[in-house]
């Protein structure tokens, strides 16, 4: 839908290119350590199904782990209105619109297609930002589902699945194969170690470059960069104040989110789903001076 300045769609293909090798790379090795290929199909058919159940029901997870209640137009007039008008200037059908019961300040946009799309902000995030920057930020959360973020996200889960189960069943035959004719059972270790671990971190770095785009795409769509920026800055003094807990639920559900909502010990830079929040907002303030020449 936009020319992106910082080259995130290519980044992001890359990325993929690079999960898809090491995927490649570990089904070799157990395919050799093996003499058959069926596992490999095993773990892929056990990969793909589970994330074509997240995909399709990706709306109904994110909600009920932020446990959200929907919100009418009578109830919540400003919020409806800001997405109604981001939602016809985009063309695309309007979302239905949540509100999660948490002082900490965030939002979120899910779905498997703009038709079955979601959008929810926390209590926390309408008591912390004014109308405008709340409209940054919702142009920024409807753009991960006009760019079929989640699908990306859903595919990235899946390989990185399927690299963690192979790794698995690496590190078992590495320790109880016991054919000498099989690979090194050091080598089988190692990879089975390091396989899973570059496919997260892989996954992780996919997540951030989709940020980007949605940073740039929204700001696009509300031809306002510097809001989404104030927003942003506010977010990020908001989430260090109000963390959400890191339990298993919200970790699953954290990178829809604008901002990362767990304490910054609890998740370092390698492992976040967000990139840093002061290279987004640089990123968006020399959006907003390039605009003005």
């Amino acid at each position: 839908m936009f020319r992106h300045r910082h080259h995130n769609g290519l980044k992001t293909a890359g990325l993929f290119a690079a999960i898809f090798g090491l995927l490649l790379a570990v089904g070799g090795m157990i395919a050799a350590a093996t003499s058959n290929s069926l596992f490999i199909w095993v773990f892929a058919l056990i990969g793909l199904a589970t994330t074509a159940y997240g995909y399709w029901n990706s709306d109904k997870i994110a909600i009920r782990a932020m446990r959200a209640y929907p919100v009418s137009e009578a109830q919540a007039p400003a919020l409806h209105r800001i997405v109604r008008e981001l939602s016809q200037r985009a063309g695309q059908p309007v979302p239905r619109i949540y509100v999660s019961p948490t002082q900490a300040p965030n939002a979120f946009a899910t779905g498997r297609d703009p038709e079955h799309a979601a959008v929810a902000v926390t209590e926390g995030i309408l008591g912390l930002l004014d109308e405008r920057e709340l409209r940054g930020v919702l142009g920024h959360e409807l753009m991960h589902v006009y760019n079929r973020d989640v699908l990306t996200s859903s595919v990235a889960a899946a390989i990185a699945g399927v690299i963690s189960s192979i790794g698995q069943f690496l590190a078992f035959s590495s320790l109880f194969g016991g054919d000498d004719e099989r690979p090194n059972p050091l080598a089988m270790l190692a990879t089975a170690l390091l396989a899973p671990f570059g496919a997260m971190v892989i996954q992780l770095a996919i997540s951030r470059t989709r940020e980007y785009d949605a940073d740039e795409d929204g700001a696009r769509l509300t031809g306002d960069p510097l809001a989404l920026a104030s927003a942003l800055r506010k977010l990020e003094l908001g989430t260090r104040r109000a963390p959400l807990p890191p339990t298993p639920q919200l970790q699953n559900a954290s990178h829809l989110m604008i901002a990362n909502p767990f304490r910054a010990q609890d998740v370092s830079r390698l492992f976040s789903t967000h990139p840093p929040m002061a290279d987004r907002v640089a990123r968006l303030e020399a959006m907003a001076g390039h605009s003005l020449r």
